[in-house]
């Protein structure tokens, strides 16, 4: 581990550009603490020629939304041979797109949310399903171009159908589930622990909500009842096998608690390329289960492999 030479891609030209610019630092400065040799790359779209001629022995994907986790630099790392962290081309391209990892998890029992796939300008004159629903990007990460849809609201949000929006065409209509934000890490085959995220002055779980200090309060453990902190365990630990995640990942889920306390519980996503800012969710609840900064991201270093 102490001698090995760790590229750590970080930045690229996603709209998650500047989380990844922080995640890749947090990671380099650890992995550096840790005695690796370590090559901060800025990703570009010469990334296969620069990494060609640095041959690392592993890359550490801190790349953040499309290209750098939809299994795009995935597949140039399989091409080069060289050994990289966290899902491979396959299961990075499969969790990326929301609704085909919804209906992968799905079928292993995993209880999610009903939902459709539409073109953004079909939706502009009537509601696509009955209001509250979320609409959202379907191959985009850190809450990007997430619109809530409230009960009462008489017609559908316009910024979907205007110039403004810039996250493509085709989004996935969703039914909004009340209730609490949880969401559970996992490390390899073992479901971690459990956090609340509590937004601070925002509706939901949102970029600022994720990112920006004290954006959100995270309760680590969360305070529900064991029974319903093993099942998000279980449910966590299905999905991050069903899609064929890798190394590290977080599931996303909500909690509607209003009316019982076994209540419902909905899966949402799963991230394969967990965000590793200062803020950030991963390193937290791994800290709680016994996982030092440093000792995680040696364990990711370790790992590494290619055919993942």
């Amino acid at each position: 581990m102490k001698s090995k030479h760790v590229a750590v891609l970080l930045g690229g030209f996603s709209s998650e550009r500047p989380v990844s610019l922080s995640s890749g630092k947090a990671c380099a400065d650890a992995l550096e603490k840790e005695g690796c040799q370590v090559t901060r790359v800025d990703v570009a779209r010469d990334v296969g020629a620069v990494l060609a001629e640095l041959k690392p022995d592993v890359v550490f994907n801190a790349l953040h939304g499309p290209f750098g986790e939809d299994g795009t630099i995935q597949g140039i790392l399989e091409y080069l041979a060289i050994p990289y962290t966290h899902s491979g081309v396959l299961a990075s391209a499969l969790a990326m797109n929301k609704e085909l990892a919804k209906k992968v998890v799905k079928a292993v029992g995993v209880p999610v949310a009903e939902s459709k796939v539409t073109n953004r300008f079909a939706i502009q004159s009537k509601h696509p399903m009955k209001p509250p629903y979320v609409v959202k990007p379907v191959n985009e990460g850190s809450s990007f171009g997430v619109v809530i849809v409230h009960e009462g609201q008489s017609h559908p949000p316009q910024v979907i159908g205007s110039s403004e929006w810039k996250y493509g065409d085709t989004v996935m209509v969703e039914r909004y589930v009340h209730g609490r934000e949880l969401t559970c890490a996992v490390m390899g085959d073992v479901a971690l622990g459990v956090c609340e995220i509590i937004p601070t002055g925002h509706s939901f779980y949102d970029y600022d909500s994720k990112y920006v200090a004290g954006g959100s309060k995270h309760e680590t453990p969360a305070k529900i009842s064991p029974n319903i902190y093993q099942k998000i365990q279980t449910l966590a630990l299905k999905a991050h096998q069903a899609i064929g995640c890798r190394g590290v990942s977080r599931s996303d889920f909500r909690y509607d608690d209003r009316h019982s306390e076994n209540g419902e519980v909905v899966w949402l996503e799963v991230n394969t390329q967990p965000g590793m800012t200062p803020t950030s969710l991963v390193p937290e609840i791994a800290a709680h289960a016994g996982h030092s900064f440093g000792d995680l991201l040696s364990w990711m270093v370790e790992d590494a492999s290619c055919l993942r």
